[in-house]
């Protein structure tokens, strides 16, 4: 809770692949929220009543999983509309003829989203989601210390990057210097 409320004002990209941990995480401890709380909200070094609203946000989470049904796999709601808010900013900056940059970030990345897509067996997924799915699947990789290609370090520091651009493009968006949100400020 406290890390997702942070990145999700600094940077959405962050933001989405850490949510995307947290179902995992939360689909390994069997939404379970005494397992949860044992594994991960008890070694938070905060207030008891700051662990009570962490414990909170977890339950809230766990409920909506089982509401949803993505119990074993698949996104929660509001991670999938952070996926379709980021796509609209997308396909508004790549309309844009202020935004030359950022197109041209895109057309960098195409190629990679390209040959990801082909080998996805749902063809259907949204190229942003295709980027955030394979940058998740490269930190697996790493978190189980398997050895990466060069090819995919490429890809991926290409992917990182566009994603990090478009991040910041979201934040310039709709965050005022002040860190509140301020919408419709896209440009």
């Amino acid at each position: 809770m406290l890390i997702a409320k942070k990145l999700k004002e600094e940077n959405i990209g962050e933001y989405l692949l850490y949510m995307w941990q947290v179902e995992d995480m939360i689909r390994a401890n069997s939404l379970d929220i005494d397992k949860l709380d044992e594994q991960i909200i008890s070694r938070f070094d905060q207030p008891d009543n700051v662990k009570k609203e962490i414990r909170e946000w977890y339950e809230n989470l766990t409920s909506m999983m089982r509401e949803e049904n993505v119990i074993e796999k698949g996104h929660l709601i509001i991670n999938e509309n952070v996926i379709s808010n980021l796509t609209d900013l997308h396909l508004s900056l790549l309309a844009s003829r202020s935004e030359a940059d950022y197109s041209t970030a895109y057309y960098k990345t195409l190629p990679f989203i390209v040959e990801l897509r082909a080998k996805s067996p749902d063809k259907n997924i949204p190229e942003l989601e295709t980027c955030f799915a394979a940058l998740y699947g490269y930190l697996l990789m790493r978190l189980q210390k398997k050895e990466i290609s060069g090819e995919t370090q490429a890809a991926i520091s290409q992917i990182s990057s566009f994603l990090r651009t478009l991040s910041q493009k979201y934040k310039d968006a709709f965050f005022d210097q002040d860190q509140s949100l301020s919408f419709g400020k896209v440009r």
